[in-house]
C-alpha cells in the first residue's frame, strides 16, 4: 500500500510472519480455531473421524485467511486535502480524503481510519467497498476546533479484512498534514486614521538625488511609464531607453503589541482573558493591514513578527500576505511568557517613527504602567486595551473595578487613549469607545513624528 502525495510512498508492512497475521484473527476467526481445536482433541479421544474432519476444517479456515489476508500485496494510494488549511477557531473546516487503487488487481473490503487529535472530534472511520483496478474513492469528514493551535491529520490506517470476516490486518500511511486554527477575528469598522499614504513610484523608504541628478539610480523603460521621467544621459550611456526611479513615501506604520506576561493573565480557556488579547491582537492586525499600513507584531519578550528583514514590517505587497500569514500562524500557537515586565518591547520601539501603537495589556502593576506609558513617547499614537484579569475571572458579576481602572488613567495621562476591557465585551464596541474617546478629548502630544494612527 502506498500514501498520497506527488508519488505513493510506501506503507508500513507488519513484520513477524504467522505471528502478525494470527494477532489479527478477529472474535469470530478465533471462535472458529478454537473450536475446531476442541472438536479435533474431542475426535481423537472418541476415535471419531467425521468429527475430526470437522474440527480440522474449522481450525484451517481462518489460518488460511490470515495467510492469504496477510500474503495480499494491495497498491494503495492515498492523499489527503485540507479546505482550508488555516481555519479561524469555531469554525468548520473540512478533510477531503482519496484512495486510489494503482494495483492490476482489485481490493476486497477496506476500513478506513484518520487519526486526529480529541480537540477535533472523533476518529473518523469508513468502510469503503471493493475497489477496482485503477479506481479510486473519495471521502470527506469535518473537523472543528475552539481551541487554536497547530493539530496534526493522520497518518491514515486501512484495515483489510477477508470475505468471512476471520481476520483484519492494519496498515499504516507514512504521511500527515498540519491544521491550523488561528484565533477568531472580528471585523472592525474604520475609525479616523492618519497618515494612510498609499506610496507611489519604484522604490520604498530611499532618498534618491542626494547630490545631483548624476546621482539618480535608472531604471529600464517599461510599457506605460511617463516619457517625462526619461533619464537620457543614461539612456545615451547604455544605449537603451532609461527612466528614473521615483521615490516612494513611507508607508503609514502600525506596531501590534501583545501583553503575554503569564502572570498578567489569570484562567484558560476560549473564553479567558489571554484568549481573547489573541483574538483582538489578530483582529487589529488584519484590520491594519487592510488598511494599507505596513503592520508588525510585537509581544512583552521582544519578538516581533515578520521580525528582521527591510523595516521589519509587512508592506502591502504579496510579502505582506505571507507575513500576515506568519503573524496568524504565530498567534495561533502563542502562549504564556516567562517575562517579567513590558521592558524588552520597550527597547525594540524606536523613538519618534513607530506610527501608531495598538497594545492588548493584561495586568499591570506600577512598575510596568510607567514602562507602558513611556512607550507612547516613542509612537506617533498609541491605543490600549487593557485587560483585569481578576475581573475576568470572576465573570461578568464579578467584582468592582480597581486597580484596573487606576492604571487606564495613568495611560490617558501619558497620552495614551486606554480603555478598560470588561468581561465579555466585543472589541468592535470598545474599538468605537475608544474612537469616540480620542475624537471627545482630542490627540495628545507626542514626542517624535506622528506617521499615522488615532489622532
Amino acid at each position: 500500500m502506498a500514501a498520497g502525495g506527488p508519488q505513493p510512498a510506501q506503507a508500513e508492512e507488519g513484520k513477524g510472519g504467522l505471528r502478525t497475521a494470527l494477532a489479527g484473527l478477529t472474535t469470530r476467526g478465533r471462535s472458529f480455531l478454537a473450536a475446531g481445536i476442541a472438536a479435533a482433541i474431542c475426535a481423537y479421544v472418541l476415535g471419531q473421524s467425521d468429527l475430526l474432519r470437522v474440527g480440522l476444517l474449522l481450525a484451517v479456515l481462518p489460518l488460511v485467511c490470515a495467510t492469504v489476508l496477510y500474503r495480499t500485496r494491495y497498491r494503495v494510494a492515498g492523499s489527503r486535502r485540507l479546505s482550508p488549511a488555516r481555519v479561524p477557531a469555531s469554525s468548520e473546516a473540512r478533510v477531503h480524503l482519496r484512495m486510489d487503487n494503482v494495483s492490476r488487481l482489485p481490493t476486497g473490503l477496506l476500513m478506513l481510519q484518520d487519526r486526529v487529535p480529541y480537540v477535533l472530534g472523533p476518529r473518523p472511520r469508513f468502510v469503503l467497498d471493493r475497489v477496482e483496478a485503477g479506481g479510486r474513492r473519495e471521502v470527506s469528514y469535518r473537523v472543528r476546533s475552539d481551541l487554536r493551535g497547530r493539530y496534526p491529520l493522520g497518518p491514515l490506517q486501512l484495515r483489510l479484512t477477508d470475505p468471512f470476516g476471520m481476520c483484519e490486518l492494519t496498515r499504516s500511511f507514512s504521511t500527515y498534514d498540519t491544521l491550523t486554527v488561528i484565533p477568531r477575528v472580528e471585523a472592525l469598522p474604520p475609525v479616523r486614521l492618519t497618515g494612510e499614504a498609499k506610496g507611489y513610484g519604484d522604490g520604498r523608504n530611499r532618498s534618491l538625488a542626494l547630490a545631483g541628478e548624476d546621482d539618480v539610480i535608472p531604471r529600464g523603460y517599461r510599457h506605460g511609464d511617463d516619457l517625462r521621467r526619461v533619464h537620457w544621459r543614461s539612456t545615451a550611456r547604455y544605449g537603451e531607453l532609461m527612466v528614473r526611479r521615483e521615490e516612494q513615501p513611507q508607508r503609514a506604520r502600525c506596531t501590534v503589541l501583545l501583553d503575554t506576561r503569564a502572570h498578567a493573565f489569570r484562567g484558560a480557556g476560549p473564553e479567558s482573558a489571554f484568549e481573547w488579547a489573541v483574538s483582538g491582537t489578530a483582529s487589529a492586525l488584519v484590520h491594519m493591514l487592510e488598511r494599507g499600513f505596513s503592520v508588525r507584531l510585537l509581544t512583552d519578550t521582544g519578538n516581533s513578527v515578520p521580525g528582521e528583514g527591510s523595516d521589519g514590517f509587512a508592506g502591502a505587497s504579496q510579502e505582506s500576505a505571507d507575513a500576515a500569514g506568519l503573524m496568524m500562524d504565530t498567534l495561533a500557537v502563542i502562549d504564556h511568557s516567562d517575562g517579567a515586565g513590558l521592558s524588552p518591547a520597550y527597547d525594540v520601539l524606536r523613538g519618534g517613527n513607530e506610527g501608531l501603537l495598538i497594545a492588548f495589556l493584561g495586568d499591570l502593576d506600577e512598575e510596568q504602567a510607567t514602562v507602558a506609558a513611556k512607550m507612547r513617547q516613542r509612537s506617533g499614537a498609541a491605543v490600549a486595551f487593557v485587560l483585569d484579569s481578576t475581573a475576568w475571572a470572576q465573570g461578568a458579576n464579578g467584582a468592582p473595578a480597581g486597580r484596573g481602572d487606576e492604571r487606564v488613567r495613568m495611560l490617558r495621562q501619558a497620552g495614551w487613549t486606554a480603555v478598560a476591557v470588561p468581561p465579555g465585551v466585543a472589541l468592535v464596541d470598545l474599538w468605537r469607545q475608544a474612537d469616540h474617546l480620542r475624537a471627545s478629548t482630542g490627540p495628545a502630544p507626542a514626542a517624535g513624528t506622528t506617521t499615522g494612527g488615532w489622532g
